[in-house]
């Protein structure tokens, strides 16, 4: 099939180029995340141990949009099986999670389900996904390939301006609606210094016990 495609036609101001790779290419919304999944097809790995380095990383890299606790769905074309497989890893409501038992608590929003606090959390998805995916279709071991996300959030990593704008909304949001008990470990975590991460600054997720901010 013959497509009628000109790469070097840019009809916006703001130009992306096409990119081609002859072995194998990692795209998502982080291009430190993209390096994370393809470090892993460097070592071996094949296209879902890639999806899944990515993933992970995305949830360190860029948590203004990603979050470990998050749902997954994934389809993943076995070329081995030739078959086409889908994956549905959202999370399960707890199983008190009912709405009257809430009402009855008083922790309901005028009858309805709360939008933040630990009410609505549900059992987190992604990790069981990222598990589920790399135990059948995977090359390489799990903890080999969240490897580049544990070492984005131990060893730290430049924020972006994009990201950096995000977490300052969100922590302004958060600051002036969220209060109690239950959210002060967001504000150790992303805000250690009783501000959000500024663009350029080094962020670093994971401390070891009695690790010092960094």
């Amino acid at each position: 099939m013959n497509l009628s495609f000109d790469p070097l036609n840019q009809n916006y101001c703001s130009r992306r180029y096409p990119i081609y790779a002859s072995n194998g290419m990692v795209n998502c919304s982080n291009p430190l995340a993209a390096s994370a999944g393809l470090s892993i097809l460097q070592k071996g790995g094949n296209a879902m141990d890639a999806a899944v380095a990515a993933a992970a990383a995305l949830t360190v890299v860029e948590p203004t949009s990603n979050g470990i606790g998050s749902d997954a769905f994934a389809l993943i074309w076995s070329e081995k099986n030739r078959k086409l497989f889908g994956i549905n890893s959202s999370g399960r409501a707890p199983m008190l999670a009912a709405i009257d038992k809430i009402k009855d608590e008083g922790k309901d929003e005028n009858g309805r389900m709360p939008a933040r606090g630990w009410t609505p959390v549900t059992v987190p998805g992604a990790p069981a996904a990222w598990a589920e995916i790399n135990r059948r279709f995977g090359n390489l071991s799990l903890s080999q390939v969240v490897a580049p996300a544990v070492q984005y959030a131990r060893e730290g990593f430049p924020l972006s301006p994009n990201i950096a704008e995000n977490w300052r909304k969100a922590y302004e949001a958060f600051k002036r609606d969220l209060q109690g008990e239950c959210y002060e470990a967001w504000f150790r975590t992303f805000a250690p210094h009783g501000r959000p991460y500024k663009a350029g600054e080094m962020v670093y997720l994971y401390r070891r016990t009695g690790e010092k901010d960094r």
